[in-house]
């Protein structure tokens, strides 16, 4: 949510910078009207756009430079800083050669990128507590001597046999060792059809047995 926020209230600011840069108004042709002031616009808006979207960037790269482990955002860091004192530099001694809207454009886009990238990982993590709430509390392990007895699902070790009745979830990934059913594979793989599962084949876990034979 925070990146979210920070681009579109960015995106907004960067309009003027984009209207009011030189580069832009040659390149498409037009003219902004000019008053006292306006080629203040870019250099002001750049810098609020900086402060706001840019320094989050600035934050989170300092815990990689701490560690001596420079990665993305220290790399984003340090082209939007460069960008940044470079446009003011430029400012000062030749007017009109600043990158402020490239520097805008650019915390725009590492802003999107990072939203985007947030919110893959949010769903991705949805996705697996909804898987996790598929997987069943309880697994029905088979005993040497042919009997069952019931443990969490969690004290399933290498080497079980357990006991998928008609209907039930399958506890943990595994192989078919004895049997023949059909088992719903949809919340996994999306596919709706049910899977015939025979001896040697694999199970995967929180699928369900829907058929009407058990599986070992």
């Amino acid at each position: 949510k925070m990146f979210r926020n920070r681009f579109w209230v960015s995106l907004l600011l960067s309009i003027p910078v984009l209207l009011y840069s030189p580069m832009i108004q040659q390149w498409l042709g037009f003219t902004m009207p000019g008053f006292p002031g306006s080629p203040w616009i870019a250099p002001v808006f750049a810098t609020i756009i900086f402060l706001y979207g840019g320094v989050p960037f600035l934050r989170m790269a300092m815990p990689e430079i701490r560690n001596g482990q420079p990665g993305m955002m220290t790399l984003i860091s340090l082209a939007i800083s460069v960008a940044f004192i470079y446009s003011w530099a430029a400012l000062v001694i030749a007017p009109g050669a600043g990158f402020f809207w490239e520097l805008v454009t650019l915390i725009d886009v590492m802003l999107f990128g990072h939203w985007m990238e947030m919110r893959s990982v949010r769903q991705a993590s949805s996705a697996l507590d909804e898987l996790a709430r598929l997987m069943p509390d309880i697994a029905e392990r088979i005993l040497p001597g042919g009997g069952t007895e019931e443990i969490p699902v969690a004290r399933v070790a290498v080497g079980d046999l357990v006991l998928v009745r008609p209907g039930g979830t399958v506890p943990a990934d595994g192989d078919v060792v004895e049997g023949r059913s059909e088992v719903s594979e949809a919340m996994i793989t999306g596919e709706s059809r049910p899977v015939k599962k025979a001896i040697d084949d694999d199970v995967i876990a929180g699928t369900v047995n829907s058929g009407d034979s058990s599986l070992r």
